[in-house]
C-alpha cells in the first residue's frame, strides 16, 4: 500500500514515544517545514492507524490529557515497505530520467 506523505511522516516519528504536539514537531522537522499537520489531519491518522495496529497509545497518568503513542512491529514493517517502495520510485526515475 501506499502511504500518504503525513502518514509516513508519523510513522518515522514514532520510532520513540511522543504525544501528539512532539509528533507534529518532528514531522515539521523532518520535512525540513514543507509539512505541518493541522490538528485534525494528525488526530484522524492517528486514529485509523491504532485502528490498523500499525501504532499503540501508551498508558497514560490519570490527570493527564496528554497520550503517547508508539509505533509496533506492524507499523514498523509498513514504513520500512513504503521506504521501499519509495527507493524504487527514485531508482526508476533516475534511471529514466537522469540525476
Amino acid at each position: 500500500i501506499a502511504l500518504t506523505e503525513a502518514v509516513y511522516y508519523i510513522l518515522l516519528s514514532l520510532q520513540a514515544p511522543l504525544h501528539g504536539y512532539g509528533i507534529m514537531q518532528k514531522v515539521e522537522g523532518l520535512s525540513n517545514g514543507r509539512v505541518k499537520l493541522a490538528a485534525g489531519t494528525l488526530y484522524g491518522a492517528l486514529g485509523s492507524m491504532v485502528e490498523k495496529g500499525w501504532i499503540h497509545a501508551l498508558p497514560g497518568e490519570n490527570n493527564s490529557r496528554k497520550k503517547e503513542y508508539a509505533i509496533t512491529d506492524l507499523g514498523r514493517s509498513v514504513a520500512v515497505k513504503e521506504l521501499d517502495r519509495l527507493q524504487e520510485l527514485v531508482t526508476n526515475g533516475k534511471q529514466l530520467i537522469g540525476g
